[in-house]
């Protein structure tokens, strides 16, 4: 009998195709096994007593970075194939196989690239079909080496050898290369087009890969200096994470002040060494994914087990042996790489060239995105050496052309779970399979003005793009237009609805006006719901909790503590925070003090010096005549925007409480009120009692009244109650009103999304409290709950609409 089977998938580019060739011969099975732009289709003859059993295998012994979505096959007459065969890859028709992310070096090729016998010694490109570059190198589909940027590296007979054995591990490994053949690096200085000088060839056969500009790179990193690295999806800036004064300078010249850096460590023992890693962060940081991890810092003594743990890792080095060891680290990092701030961002080296880097170093460098605040990550050296030129002081980069930007992803751990900050390298573009059945048009969601992301549903899947960033300056909109070009191209959908936000002047609003004539507009909290909803695969009607920073409202104010009803036919806003002023509007987001006065305003208090006893208070650093004029703004209603945003809310209980008065980036003083409110004692947050929004049903929709709360926080901080048991009764706070509305509303299942549910203390309180309720929360975990997985919601919420029979509306 002869069996046909399509398969669907990530299936391309992870040795799907030699897998299916052996398995065939160990069956004595004759056939073909091709890829296409729709995926892999096979066809095999043989008994059916074997083909099912191939069948059954297919299914079940997939390689590891392989994914099926669909798996269809047909029993047919045989028509007398004589062997079985590999053929080359068919073009045409739809495009809907898998793009797979960028994958981290296998142990196999670690293995062979330091070790001085294998002809890929110290070679800073080495991969196999198990790992190495995906997304950042395709061209288009289906995935084959003419479609790629590797297509400029004819393979030398040793790698064609490899590529064409199907028992062999490089067998069609696309970016297969080797010294002899392959891409090579170069160091150049700082304000130089020239190469580096004095280059050497490896293992005495005169193969030149760039071994001197490695080490010149090496050696400028020991000696303080800032070296920009051309990676696997763009530049990364690496300097001493020890070294304070370059850390400094890096910050500088990079013109980001205070938010934290990203260090990269040689090794998980020296990660372990930096920071407390429970097994669920460590399972993240060693995956094929490799993203940051956001990490506690380690301090005080060691456990019994990261004490054994570091024995055996380092040996004698550290010599920790009993289970009271003080903890000595081997490296302090400065103070500048992530300032004011318990957790340290950490990855692993995830490409040869990086392995090689860490290696001859042996210490935690900064690897931080390769640009300038507020503009996406460098690819191209010419680029590169232009917008990079007045930050770093060598440049190490390959020929190896980059064909889309692809920034490091940014996760952290919360509630025993997985959640993506930044969607970027390791997961995008994997698709989150979309909960609409049936056949729609293609849409296109372009997403927010922060941390934008587009998204483009196609064939059943939702396709997230890489991070962009927020879209601040003409080079963040010039990768955005490319994006959601490429996006479309690469999958040959393109879109034939457009949807957006509501806020008119977004961006990415106006961008989408030029795309289409009629864009599908929702708005910014129903999106964040529906994008909750999409990744959870969640139908029918859920509470949705939607608390961000700031969000276009329908009622002409600035929305971001949202209580809605969401379902297939619109959404309710069925209670929010109580509104306050906004002094000076936008530029509430860099001063927490004028929260604080808009509240303040609204209580009938026009100053309060907080005589505190435990030496904070409101604004006593700054001139009472800066508060006369907020609140004459106010008074006035003079660029003083009335918000419910819970995000401004962190910001104004941060500046009441003596924490923050204006910040550096986005979101620093909520952080830094998270993470005072984790030092609270164990036994003084058992004895305290939240503080209490009450709820104000008399009007619709409900109001949830900060002012009991912020009375109580005025008076404890003047009583001297701790910073950290204020923050730490906020939060639970925070936690009780969404219970209090969940149980007014009684719906069983509750959505959390939105910037403020990045808190982890947040969003795990909120979540254990739900359950001990009886309600069933769903948050966040590969779709990031910030303005990064809003395009995903757009999208949901644009089909649905279109489905509808009301003709857009998309209220209740």
């Amino acid at each position: 009998m002869r069996v046909r089977i399509v398969i669907r998938g990530a299936v391309q580019g992870v040795g799907f195709r030699p897998f299916v060739y052996r398995l065939a011969r160990e069956l004595s099975l004759t056939g073909w096994v091709s890829n296409t732009a729709q995926g892999v289709f096979i066809e095999a003859e043989g008994t059916e007593d074997r083909l099912k059993t191939f069948i059954g295998r297919v299914r079940t012994d997939i390689p590891p970075r392989a994914s099926i979505q669909s798996f269809e096959h047909a029993f047919l007459d045989a028509i007398g194939f004589r062997t079985f065969e590999i053929r080359e890859s068919a073009e045409g028709g739809t495009k809907s196989v898998l793009v797979l992310p960028d994958i981290a070096t296998c142990p196999d090729c670690l293995r062979e690239m330091f070790d001085p016998t294998n002809r890929r010694y110290r070679y800073p490109f080495t991969n196999c079909t198990n790992c190495g570059p995906r997304f950042s190198i395709i061209e288009s589909l289906p995935y084959d080496r003419p479609r790629t940027s590797m297509k400029r590296f004819p393979m030398c007979p040793e790698c064609e050898a490899e590529y064409r054995d199907p028992e062999n591990r490089r067998f069609h490994a696309q970016p297969n290369a080797c010294p002899a053949c392959g891409p090579r690096v170069e160091s150049r200085k700082r304000g130089s087009r020239e190469a580096g000088k004095g280059r050497v060839g490896l293992k005495g056969k005169g193969v030149d890969i760039g071994e001197a500009g490695l080490r010149e790179a090496v050696e400028a990193i020991r000696r303080g200096e800032i070296v920009a690295v051309k990676g696997l999806g763009g530049f990364h800036l690496m300097v001493d994470a020890r070294n304070e004064p370059a850390v400094q300078r890096l910050r500088e010249r990079k013109r980001r002040e205070e938010k934290p850096l990203a260090v990269m460590v040689p090794s998980l023992a020296i990660a372990r060494e930096l920071c407390e890693i429970s097994d669920a962060e460590e399972q993240l940081l060693t995956s094929a994914e490799s993203p940051i991890v956001i990490l506690k810092r380690r301090e005080g003594r060691l456990d019994k087990r990261d004490a054994a743990r570091l024995n055996g890792e380092h040996g004698d080095k550290l010599k920790l042996v009993q289970q009271s060891a003080i903890y000595n680290p081997q490296f302090v990092i400065a103070p500048s790489v992530s300032p004011s701030n318990p957790t340290l961002g950490l990855m692993l080296p995830y490409t040869p060239l990086h392995h090689l880097l860490m290696h001859e170093l042996g210490f935690p460098v900064v690897a931080t995105s390769g640009n300038l605040s507020d503009e996406p990550i460098c690819i191209d050296e010419q680029e590169a050496f232009e917008r990079l030129g007045g930050i770093a002081d060598l440049f190490l980069v390959h020929d190896r052309p980059i064909v889309r930007h692809v920034d490091d992803s940014v996760v952290r751990i919360v509630a025993g779970r997985e959640l993506v900050l930044r969607r970027a390298r390791g997961y995008a573009p994997l698709p989150i399979p979309f909960p609409i059945a049936g056949d729609h048009e293609p849409v296109l969601a372009v997403g927010a003005h922060l941390k934008n992301a587009v998204t483009l549903v196609s064939g059943g899947n939702a396709f997230i793009s890489q991070h962009i960033g927020d879209l601040e300056t003409a080079e963040s909109l010039d990768a955005f237009r490319r994006v959601t070009h490429d996006l479309q191209s690469l999958f040959d959908a393109p879109a034939t609805i457009i949807a957006c936000d509501r806020h008119p002047d977004y961006i990415a609003t106006k961008e989408a006006r030029t795309m289409h004539d009629a864009p599908i507009a929702i708005q910014h909290h129903h999106a964040h719901i529906l994008s909750c909803m999409a990744e959870n695969d969640l139908r029918g009607e859920v509470l949705g909790v939607a608390w961000d920073g700031t969000g276009y409202g329908e009622d002409g104010t600035i929305w971001g503590g949202e209580f809605l009803r969401v379902g297939p036919h619109g959404f309710e806003r069925i209670a929010h925070v109580r509104t306050f002023p906004l002094p000076g509007g936008d530029a509430a987001m860099k001063e927490p003090r004028r929260s604080a006065v808009g509240m303040l305003s609204q209580l009938g208090i026009r100053s309060w010096e907080g005589k505190a006893k435990n030496g904070i208070g409101h604004m006593s650093n700054v001139k009472r005549t800066d508060d006369e004029v907020l609140f004459q703004m106010i008074e006035k209603g003079v660029n003083a925007p009335w918000t419910s945003s819970v995000g401004r809310l962190f910001d104004a209980v941060a500046a009441l409480a003596g924490l923050r008065q204006t910040v550096r980036h986005e979101g620093q003083a909520a952080m830094e009120l998270e993470y005072r409110a984790l030092e609270c004692p164990p036994t003084r947050a058992g004895e305290s009692t939240p503080y209490a929004l009450t709820m104000d049903e008399s009007r619709a929709p409900i109001v949830l009244d900060w002012e009991p709360m912020i009375r109580q926080i005025l008076n404890d901080t003047e009583a001297g109650i701790s910073l950290p048991e204020i923050a730490l009764k906020f939060h639970w706070a925070l936690a009780e009103s969404i219970v209090a509305v969940a149980r007014k509303i009684r719906l069983e299942r509750v959505a959390l999304s939105g910037g403020c549910f990045q808190n982890a203390l947040l969003t795990e309180r909120t979540i254990s409290r739900l359950r001990e309720e009886g309600f069933r929360p769903y948050w966040h975990q590969r779709v990031p709950p910030n303005d990064g997985g809003i395009a995903l919601g757009q999208a949901y919420g644009a089909i649905l609409r279109q489905k509808r029979l009301d003709g857009g509306s998309d209220h209740y």
